[in-house]
């Protein structure tokens, strides 16, 4: 077994079962997140023996995404910030969804953010049936991050993914797995169960030929991986030094109504 201070890794004959491992604070994704999970990324690229992974959260909930609490005390000067967790975050991304064999992701509770886009690179997604799906991204006065716009279009289509963004839906199990980003609901009490069975039978199957599928899927995309994940991160870097990037923090955090202005 492989662990990091966010992240555990367990092996089960050729399967990797990779957990997000804070849920006392929800699995955020923060600096030490990023670290760790190009980290963890990078080791699992490199393991002989890899056959298949199976992404989990421990805790209620899957991830809540980006940390408020770490945001608040440092939200006048965001832009450096959001540089360097991007730095390693989009890169531990790019590895991992590039994974040469199937990824099956178990989701409970809460996802949200960056934990939305994570899942939604993912092979196959199993959602528990009171799994709550969302973006807050708006709510902040941010722009996306993490991929957003990659994975999102690729499961939802541009017009739903951009309007899930924008409107700051929170979708059901079944709205989401109608959208698209959900593929297979199981009762909350098998979801790991269903999960881990799923994981294993595609562990034991024709991997070099599911890795080569997974290669020809990624790039008949329309998107350049790599560059949209740059500008997702730009962008977003100079998104969050706006006067509305930091009210929308201070508002969610304090608990109260956002009063953007638009700049």
């Amino acid at each position: 077994m492989t662990s990091t201070d966010s992240l555990r890794v367990e092996w089960q004959d050729g399967l990797a079962i990779l957990s997000l491992a804070q849920p006392a604070r929800g699995n955020p994704f923060d600096g030490t997140f990023a670290r760790d999970f190009l980290q963890v990324a990078s080791g699992l690229l490199n393991a002989p023996q890899l056959r298949a992974v199976l992404l989990r959260a421990e805790g209620a909930n899957f991830s809540f995404g980006g940390d408020l609490k770490v945001f608040y005390p440092a939200r006048d000067h965001l832009a450096p910030l959001v540089r360097e967790w991007t730095a390693d975050l989009h890169m531990g991304l790019q590895r991992f969804w590039r994974m040469p064999v199937p990824v099956v992701t178990a989701v409970q509770g809460f996802a949200m953010g960056g934990g939305v886009a994570l899942l939604a690179g993912c092979d196959v997604v199993v959602a528990g049936a009171s799994t709550r799906i969302g973006s807050a991204f708006a709510q902040l006065g941010f722009s996306c991050d993490s991929g957003s716009t990659v994975t999102l279009t690729s499961r939802m289509g541009m017009a739903r993914a951009r309007r899930f963004v924008l409107l700051a839906e929170v979708l059901g199990s079944e709205e989401a797995q109608r959208a698209g980003l959900v593929d297979l609901i199981v009762p909350d009490d098998q979801l790991q169960d269903e999960a881990l069975t799923l994981a294993r039978r595609l562990a034991a199957g024709p991997t070099v030929a599911f890795g080569e599928t997974k290669r020809l899927f990624m790039k008949a995309g329309a998107a350049q991986l790599e560059a949209q994940l740059e500008d997702e991160a730009l962008t977003l870097a100079r998104v969050s030094a706006t006067q509305d990037a930091q009210e929308g923090i201070a508002a969610m955090v304090e608990k109260r109504k956002p009063a953007f202005q638009g700049r």
